[in-house]
């Protein structure tokens, strides 16, 4: 099941993609909150009435996907945790190839830094160093605390793409990266969430890429991160209670744009930035100047 956020009628709403059309939730019942993170606390990670109400959709319920205004699959995510350096060869193209990471490289991003699919990216005034990062993103279903990797994928709800935009010099301007992870819309998170029933357990196997302009940029595959999906699940909830509706971003892999040689390669007014992943689903964002 792909679970979708969407604006319609000035207010935010949520839909299950089904081919071409969308259905929308809150026109077959009207208490079906509108965010994805609100329906997850409130049936403590059970979907079964989202795909129930779906099932008897009237007609009226249903709208063309082409043309919808996306949202954010999860309109206010609780928590956004990134996990970095968690690809080797992205590892070897960066600051840190002599010091391969033992353990996962945790950091937090604010929501304010997010953008639906379709929606632009901003390349902040204050840098032209803006890269990309395609990124698989899962999302928490059911609360969780101390959970073990044999038991650590009952949490989750489902998978969607990042985008973990980048502003490199302020990233690098201090130890702690947040601030360069966190300018304004600089990172995309769609186009909709797909059930976990819907893929691989842990999302393994699954092809992930990226392109600027059509151009291919990073290609790899999820079986290559150093922290998997269950492992990075078990490190974080050691400490962090995570909670329905957090999102969790898992790194990316190598061709980032600051590596690039001879000159590297930073997202500018006017790219068009695609994350593709096997099963889950293209987001794509194009690139604007901030005003």
């Amino acid at each position: 099941m792909k679970i979708v956020g969407f604006a319609a009628n000035g207010a935010l709403r949520l839909g299950v993609v089904e081919g071409d059309q969308v259905i929308d939730l809150q026109a077959v019942d009207s208490t079906i909150p509108g965010d994805l993170g609100e329906c997850l606390r409130r049936n403590k990670g059970d979907l079964s009435p989202l795909k129930d109400a779906a099932k008897r959709a009237p007609a009226a319920a249903r709208r063309a996907l082409k043309g919808l205004t996306f949202g954010l699959p999860v309109a206010a995510p609780g928590k956004v945790i990134c996990l970095g350096l968690n690809y080797l060869e992205h590892v070897k193209e960066g600051s840190q190839r002599d010091n391969i990471p033992k353990f996962p490289t945790i950091f937090m991003r604010g929501r304010s830094s997010l953008v639906p699919h379709g929606q632009p990216i901003l390349r902040p005034k204050a840098s032209e160093t803006l890269d990309y990062e395609a990124e698989l993103i899962f999302i928490v279903g059911k609360r969780a605390k101390h959970l073990t990797p044999a038991d650590a994928y009952s949490c989750i709800a489902g998978y969607a793409c990042g985008n973990e935009g980048s502003v490199r010099e302020f990233q690098r301007k201090t130890t702690q990266w947040d601030m360069g992870k966190n300018f304004d819309r600089t990172g995309g998170f769609g186009p909709w969430m797909v059930t976990a029933d819907e893929v691989p357990p842990g999302a393994k196997g699954l092809k992930i890429e990226s392109r600027l302009n059509g151009q291919v940029m990073q290609s790899d595959n999820t079986d290559n991160m150093m922290f998997p999906v269950a492992e990075t699940i078990a490190y974080v909830t050691q400490g962090m209670t995570l909670e329905p509706g957090d999102i969790v971003f898992t790194g990316t892999p190598s061709g980032v744009g600051h590596a690039r040689k001879p000159n590297p390669v930073w997202m500018k007014a006017g790219d068009t930035c695609e994350i593709d992943i096997e099963g889950v689903g293209v987001l794509v964002n194009p690139i604007e100047n901030e005003k």
